[in-house]
């Protein structure tokens, strides 16, 4: 069955949220929501979220699944809020664990938080099979970018997280602690061997020239034309591009306060016993902590 796919663009973060579902009435999943947040006030809200509610309420929905393609760094992960409003469960890669692991110490957080993903209800691993209503979902592990980076293929849909981006923009960065260029080309490799009708849809577009805005790229345009893997780039070529481009960027604006809140699958850190939550900068040390 064809799945249906609604997107959502939240222009702060150049992100995409979908939702996925079999027919009006039917079952859904959410994938990669997104909490607002203004880093110069440090206020969250849920405009974002409520606008995919919206949508799910209007068409009949009953959200099953909210899925991650991984822990972001680029935006805030609305998946507790959407928790608690639908009940739905949330899910992310098996991954997840050595990613808190790593930035537990980084951050210094408190000692009860655990690092065996167990803040989200289900970890896939790679190859494993779900069902979103009369839509059959299976999911591939294509890390390079992060440990935990997944693809959902949703029919002839494939939901592929940060591991590429429209043709005329290129792949993921892979230099965070657990990225991987060498991993990243052949997960890349992995997503342009599915069928030829498959639709890749985007995590991120950030439109170059003024064009619109891309969700959803047929995969043969991916082959084709892709600036980093298209027309059969071979793996050493790509691992220096992406190597050398990493070297001239700058950090995502949200990277510290995002990879707290998303590790703990969209929770914010506990209250102090005033009540406050605090979120952590820890000065000097973001690059240096492996």
């Amino acid at each position: 069955m064809t799945p249906q796919v609604r997107s959502f663009f939240d222009a702060a973060t150049s992100t995409l949220t979908y939702v996925v579902h079999d027919q009006p009435g039917g079952r859904a999943a959410i994938i990669d929501p997104v909490l607002d947040y203004d880093p110069a006030t440090a206020r969250t809200a849920t405009t974002s979220a409520d606008a995919v509610l919206d949508f799910v309420r209007a068409q009949g929905l009953t959200v099953d699944w909210i899925l991650e393609t991984h822990a972001h760094a680029d935006h805030l992960t609305a998946a507790a809020y959407l928790r608690r409003v639908t009940g739905a469960k949330v899910a992310i890669g098996r991954g997840i664990t050595a990613v808190q692991a790593r930035f537990r110490t980084l951050f210094g957080l408190e000692p009860e938080f655990a690092t065996d993903g167990s803040q989200f209800d289900h970890l896939f691993a790679d190859g494993d099979t779900f069902a979103i209503g009369t839509l059959q979902a299976r999911v591939l592990a294509t890390p390079g970018h992060t440990d935990d980076s997944l693809t959902y293929v949703i029919g002839d849909a494939a939901f592929v997280g940060d591991t590429v981006f429209a043709p005329d923009v290129g792949t993921a960065r892979v230099d965070f602690p657990g990225g991987d260029a060498h991993k990243l080309f052949r997960s890349i490799r992995r997503l342009f061997a599915l069928p030829d009708d498959t639709r890749i849809f985007l995590c991120h577009d950030y439109p170059p020239g003024g064009r619109e805005v891309r969700a959803e790229i047929p995969l043969d345009e991916q082959r084709r034309d892709n600036r980093h893997v298209g027309g059969g780039v071979d793996e050493a070529t790509f691992v220096r591009l992406r190597t050398e481009r990493d070297a001239t960027l700058a950090a995502p604006k949200l990277i510290l306060p995002a990879l707290q809140v998303n590790i703990r699958a969209g929770e914010l850190p506990p209250p102090d016993a005033d009540g406050v939550r605090w979120l952590r900068l820890p000065l000097d040390r973001f690059g240096v902590v492996p």
